[in-house]
């Protein structure tokens, strides 16, 4: 597929369908959404890293030497020292560009209050409505599928990736703290071992998680280093190289320029002409 700018490209192939992509393996892009709006930022003895709001009221936890393959957690609070309002966790596989989509979100949810980045999901209502989180995946053919008596789930073209809504009563702290949360997103052919997958718990605001399926369904390959890819991806997803641009043919103002900043011809040095006639005698006493 084509490019505009080349590069920028980290990567030799285009995976597609995206959702078999898999991680870049790199956290800042994830980190940026929030670290640029001045929020504390701080690091572990490990190498994990913490963002946290200036209220205090949103923290994000980096962890590559977290206990578990929760790579990044993330949790909203209606008060600084209670429980979480709501908490999502992404695992060491998803693609960077999903957990990317939401910190955006959220760092756009952040700046416009509580009434944004607290919102609960208010089922029938034309923004807030849970489902609305699905419409974009519904979009690109997804479809509808109810694996479980108490699951409702919505499954890609390929069936390699399916998005999970979890009917009934939770235990919201149970929720925060493991994969048995409300919504579950991940790729894969068994629900046990995952490609890769991400959890978002009842309350989650819904622009939050529509930002993660707008980025899911999205049609456009994402860029990936072959060597790096996971063997699942090999198995599964189609790889194109990204080849290098082609460069354009001069036009002619290009060439007008380029003879405008050539240097101007110097003139030939001058080189004496060679006589056959006797050089004059100079003047002085004769021997």
């Amino acid at each position: 597929m084509p490019h505009e700018n080349h590069d920028t490209i980290d990567g030799d192939v285009y995976v597609s369908p995206r959702h078999l992509a898999g991680t870049t393996a790199i956290g800042d892009p994830g980190l940026d959404p929030l670290d640029s709006l001045g929020w504390n930022l701080h690091h572990d003895d490990l190498g994990n890293a913490y963002l946290t709001a200036p209220d205090y009221k949103v923290r994000l936890g980096y962890l590559p030497e977290g206990e578990d393959d929760g790579l990044w957690r993330i949790n909203a609070y209606k008060d600084a020292f209670g429980p979480p309002a709501w908490g999502v966790c992404f695992n060491d596989s998803t693609p960077t560009e999903f957990v990317t989509a939401f910190t955006t979100a959220l760092a756009a949810a952040y700046q416009h209050g509580p009434d944004h980045y607290l919102a609960r999901p208010v089922p029938g209502t034309t923004d807030r409505d849970p489902f609305q989180a699905i419409n974009p995946l519904i979009e690109q053919g997804w479809q509808l599928d109810q694996p479980d008596w108490d699951t409702f789930a919505i499954k890609s073209p390929d069936g390699l990736a399916r998005l999970d809504y979890t009917t009934g009563n939770l235990d919201p702290a149970f929720e925060v703290g493991s994969r048995t949360a409300r919504w579950q997103l991940w790729a894969g052919t068994d629900i046990d071992r995952p490609f890769w997958y991400a959890t978002a718990s009842t309350d989650t605001p819904v622009a939050l998680l529509r930002a993660v399926t707008e980025c899911v369904a999205d049609p456009a390959p994402l860029p990936r280093w072959r060597d790096d890819t996971f063997s699942y991806v090999k198995g599964h997803a189609r790889l194109t190289p990204i080849l290098p641009p082609t460069p354009s043919a001069p036009t002619p103002l290009d060439i007008q320029r380029s003879a405008a900043r050539r240097p101007a011809a110097l003139p030939a040095p001058s080189v004496p002409r060679w006589s056959t006639t006797s050089r004059p005698a100079l003047p002085g006493r004769r021997r």
